[in-house]
């Protein structure tokens, strides 16, 4: 499942792509893939069509784009509309396993897996090349989506999530969600404090969406190889430095894996024009079961990489690096 770098990929290229455009036409061609939308397909339809898309946001791997109406936008004269008239609605897409937001020219052949197609307005690139007209949501597995929400004030007041607009507005259905690490809001004094309440691992407690949003299995024992922490490590343990250097870590790794594009080990996760990540190519602990850990190898050791059944995933680590804590937890 696409993580936070993948998301925030996808989140970059639709910002430059499609945000400040109008929907124009909506197809909807497999339904399924609107099922979160309660209200049915000509709902969605008639609230997107003529819907100026005046951001896109992400917090964690939540990704939405929240709408104006066309004559609230300013739309004619190419700004992004007035500022008292704030989006209500917002177009969630969810990714699943396998969605992919592709942006395509209306002449090139329909995927194979092709669910949602919307229209865009005209629009050129900084070199006065037209845009392509098409947003297309594709996913092989279908458990992916994309549903209209209510935008509802953020508690904090700061942002809903990173954006360029930095509007403090939030899908109801995201706000139960944490910031990020990568989110300039994020708070680590409320992220420590409720920590260090938790009577857990360190990998399942990072792993909650609502403690700290956008790490999955890949980041997070990346991240934890880097801050040499072993996953069963007690939360209710872990000292103020400790964690410090487990969230440097997380920021450090995924900073990294946005520098490479993320992480496709398919063709399931791609950006929005097709591109495949290629950040698997310096992962240092998930996936290299025995194989050399790098780090012990520096160091003249022949230690390899180990990997544990982990809520029914894997977890990888160095047994020398990160030695299981006796008083471990899972």
């Amino acid at each position: 499942m696409p993580e936070l770098p993948e998301v925030e990929v996808v989140r970059r290229g639709l910002a430059q792509w499609v945000r400040g455009r109008t929907i124009t036409g909506v197809e909807i061609v497999d339904e399924r893939s609107i099922r979160r939308h309660a209200l049915g397909a000509e709902d969605l339809r008639g609230n997107l069509v003529g819907a100026h898309v005046a951001d896109v946001v992400r917090r964690g791997k939540f990704l939405w784009m929240p709408l104006l109406e066309a004559d609230a936008a300013g739309v004619e004269s190419g700004s992004d509309g007035d500022a008292g008239n704030e989006p209500k609605l917002a177009l969630m897409a969810h990714l699943g396993m396998s969605g992919q937001l592709l942006v395509e020219d209306s002449a090139q052949p329909d995927e194979k897996h092709l669910k949602v197609r919307l229209t865009l307005s005209p629009a050129s690139d900084p070199d006065g090349s037209p845009m392509p007209a098409e947003l297309r949501f594709v996913d092989q597995r279908i458990f992916g989506g994309m549903f209209l929400a209510d935008l509802a004030p953020t508690r904090d007041g700061h942002a809903g999530g990173i954006s360029e607009t930095g509007l403090p507005l939030i899908p109801v259905e995201a706000s139960h969600i944490a910031r990020d690490p990568l989110d300039p809001a994020f708070s680590f004094d409320a992220f420590y404090k409720r920590l260090r309440t938790r009577k857990t691992g360190i990998k399942r407690a990072i792993l909650d969406q609502a403690l700290v949003s956008g790490i999955g299995n890949i980041y997070a024992d990346e991240a934890l190889w880097a801050a040499k922490l072993h996953y069963a490590r007690p939360t209710d343990t872990l000292r103020r430095k400790d964690a410090e250097r487990l969230l440097n870590a997380c920021r450090e790794v995924m900073s990294q894996a946005l520098a490479a594009g993320g992480t496709s080990f398919d063709s399931l996760y791609v950006n929005v024009n097709g591109a495949s990540g290629y950040f698997e190519r310096h992962l240092n602990a998930y996936g290299r079961e025995n194989e050399h850990c790098y780090r012990c190898t520096d160091l003249g050791l022949s230690t390899k990489i180990r990997r544990d059944t982990f809520m029914n995933r894997s977890s990888y680590t160095c047994p020398v690096c990160q030695p299981r804590p006796r008083n471990g937890r899972w």
